[in-house]
């Protein structure tokens, strides 16, 4: 297997992540009850028996009661803390009367944001912390100041971004010592954006592409991981009614299918492992809290394929052919 950025920078993470925003009931101020504890519990133990060992948060995730009842499996079992890697993010702000939702990179709701989650996860730290979505009024220094405390706290371990640029990755770069060692971005058998802006270089299609160009190459030569939000697309590759989806997006699903038969493996594992074989050493996140759709990920670390299988799956997704 392809040794990730992440191991290379001394974790020993697992090359899928499990994404917990499903966790915790709704998108509300109701307070979490048992039977989200109990889901918490068995998608953790589903994705430990798949050989996960890295958890993603987020201090909003159902109104930061995603990290509560994963704090309440933790308390449960106290030995799992050093078994597992835990990452969450912040930065995004709801709305609030009549102040609107936003972003905020303010040093002081950086450290309160941190804070906050170790309370609600019931831990002394975390290991990875990220900036949820790139603030427009985002000073650098602050940010820097606000690392640093975290840091010498020993409440953070290390840092990333999500959603971001390279640009926007070196200016915060050049006012951290800290270095930022992940980035989280949409990627997926279906938002192909960071594969096509690549192979739209010096073609008319490159005008319609939005994926900030240089990144995945940026965030390659400086070693950072690189890691896939939404990898299974909303299952729309692997089960999910598609009649209403475009004609590619079918015939890829078929595809899928296909190949997951030919391979005696899951259609989850075909789309993971598809993103997987880049070069650049994706960890994908995959979203789902469901126990059986979990465990129908885990096979992707052992699905190898082939050169002309990736392309195959690549094309089918564009719709057409590569220039």
């Amino acid at each position: 297997m392809t040794t990730i950025p992440l191991q290379r920078s001394g974790y020993p993470v697992t090359r899928l992540v499990l994404g917990c925003m499903g966790l915790g009931g709704g998108w509300n101020s109701e307070p979490f009850a048992a039977d989200h504890v109990k889901q918490a519990r068995e998608a953790v133990e589903a994705a430990l028996d798949s050989g996960i060992n890295m958890f993603d948060h987020a201090n909003i995730y159902t109104w930061g009661k995603a990290e509560q009842v994963f704090g309440q499996v933790l308390k449960e079992q106290p030995e799992l803390r050093e078994r597992i890697f835990i990452q969450s993010k912040c930065g995004i702000r709801f709305a609030e009367g009549d102040v609107p939702g936003r972003y905020d990179f303010s040093e002081q709701h950086i450290i309160t944001s941190a804070e906050g989650i170790l309370s609600r996860l019931g831990v002394d730290y975390i290991d990875f912390l990220l900036l949820h979505r790139p603030d427009p009024l985002m000073d650098p220094d602050e940010v820097a100041s606000a690392i640093h405390q975290l840091k010498a706290s020993g409440k953070v371990r290390a840092f990333g971004v999500s959603n971001m640029s390279s640009g926007q990755i070196r200016l915060l770069q050049a006012s951290c010592d800290e270095p930022f060692i992940i980035n989280q971005l949409e990627m997926s058998l279906a938002k192909i954006g960071w594969l096509d802006t690549g192979v739209h270089v010096n073609q008319a299609a490159a005008t319609a592409d939005i994926f900030p160009e240089g990144t995945m190459e940026f965030c390659r030569l400086k070693n950072i991981q690189l890691q896939a939000w939404g990898p299974l697309a909303q299952g729309i590759f692997s089960g999910r009614s598609i009649d209403d989806q475009p004609e590619s997006i079918q015939a890829t699903a078929k595809l899928v299918q296909h190949m997951a038969e030919e391979k005696s493996t899951t259609p989850e594992a075909i789309i993971l492992a598809w993103l997987m074989k880049h070069p650049a050493g994706i960890q994908p996140v995959i979203g789902t809290v469901n126990p059986a759709r979990i465990r129908a990920c885990g096979d992707a670390v052992n699905v190898t394929l082939s050169r002309e299988e990736w392309f195959r799956l690549y094309v089918s997704s564009r719709g057409r052919a590569l220039p």
